[in-house]
């Protein structure tokens, strides 16, 4: 099992923590991964990190596909591959309609088959076996449709591949985790409780076998986000994390469309996911927070004492003995909690 650091996406003033990052890659961390929403941009933090580390692997998670065309991810990939000794992890996802719609003014459209078209068109591209040509539902290349010249023809990228581009996928809906087990090499479930991996595996090892090619876990790399909230006081760890999670499972989409309220109902809170997606649509979000339940946060997060994290590492160690888990990705880490961790793991 390899160790990742998340550093999420950006507050109000875009800060990179650096000196945790060089930490991490000198206790062997295998990876560290930058995000997006709608502030600062996934591509530029990697960017940044990528320059000022030597071993690390540096990936997205997520860079958002409607905000980019899939060749212009594919270039992206491929310059920051070369620049880094191969480096880079491409991770992708299609976000929600609220920011799709609401901020990069794309329609939403069809997420999964967007997937699918979008990594094709990658791998063909880092492939180079012939001229790039899609035709489908999301994307055609050449484009010939309105407005469109009539003069675009099929190319071939300049510039070669300088390593196996490892491209991961956001998800945590059922048929999102198919699709990443078919046509990724990762996928990044938000959070997961270690003892109840069939909420995740059951439906990637569905896409493996519609992939074939003996694709499994030797060959996938699961790497669940795993926040992080070291401290001898538990309960005060427990409230620091559920503000986030609220925001998550009570705001991260419309009443009707919250994948990550559908997840916490599937993790077994069903009344709970309810009570805090209605405070939470209400503008009630403290008390949105509050609902969260102690049990869901400490399921799916690492809390307490260093004994204790070490202690709640156990059931991810049991499940690493498996070969189904790859790699965790820490979140809200210090380096004193990269050591601890590394300590246990690495």
């Amino acid at each position: 099992m390899k160790l990742g650091m998340g550093l999420g996406y950006s507050p109000a003033k875009l800060t990179i923590p650096m000196e945790d990052i060089l930490e991490a890659e000198k206790l062997g961390f295998d990876s560290v991964w930058s995000a997006e929403s709608y502030g600062s941009d996934a591509v530029s933090v990697a960017s940044y990190v990528l320059a000022l580390t030597t071993k690390i692997k540096v990936g997205t998670a997520i860079m958002q596909m409607q905000a980019r065309t899939p060749t212009m991810t594919a270039m992206t990939a491929l310059s920051l591959n070369a620049l880094s000794g191969g480096r880079f992890l491409l991770g992708l996802g299609p976000s929600g309609p609220q920011v799709v719609e609401g901020w990069y003014g794309q329609p939403y459209g069809r997420p999964l088959t967007r997937t699918k078209e979008y990594i094709s068109i990658v791998k063909k591209i880092v492939a180079r076996e012939e001229a790039l040509t899609h035709e489908g539902f999301h994307y055609q290349i050449p484009y010939t449709g309105e407005g469109s010249s009539g003069l675009g023809k099929p190319l071939k990228s300049i510039l070669h591949s300088t390593s196996d581009l490892k491209i991961y996928t956001a998800s945590i809906t059922p048929a999102g985790l198919r699709c990443a087990g078919e046509v990724s090499d990762g996928v990044f479930p938000i959070w997961m409780n270690p003892e109840k991996f069939n909420l995740i595996g059951d439906h990637v090892e569905e896409g493996f076998a519609k992939a074939g090619q003996n694709k499994g876990y030797e060959n996938f790399d699961v790497a669940p986000f795993v926040p992080v909230a070291m401290g001898d006081n538990i309960d005060f760890c427990i409230m620091a994390m559920k503000p986030m999670m609220a925001l998550y499972i009570g705001g991260m989409g419309a009443k009707s469309k919250n994948f990550y309220n559908d997840y916490a109902k599937r993790l077994g809170y069903e009344e709970a996911a309810e009570t805090i997606q209605d405070l939470y649509l209400q503008g009630k979000k403290e008390e949105a927070a509050m609902a969260v339940p102690n049990a869901l946060v400490d399921e799916c997060a690492l809390i307490g004492p260093a004994e204790r994290i070490k202690e709640r590492l156990q059931p991810w160690k049991e499940l690493d003995k498996t070969g189904k888990i790859g790699t965790l990705v820490l979140g809200n880490v210090s380096k004193k909690v990269l050591r601890v961790i590394a300590e246990e793991i690495l």
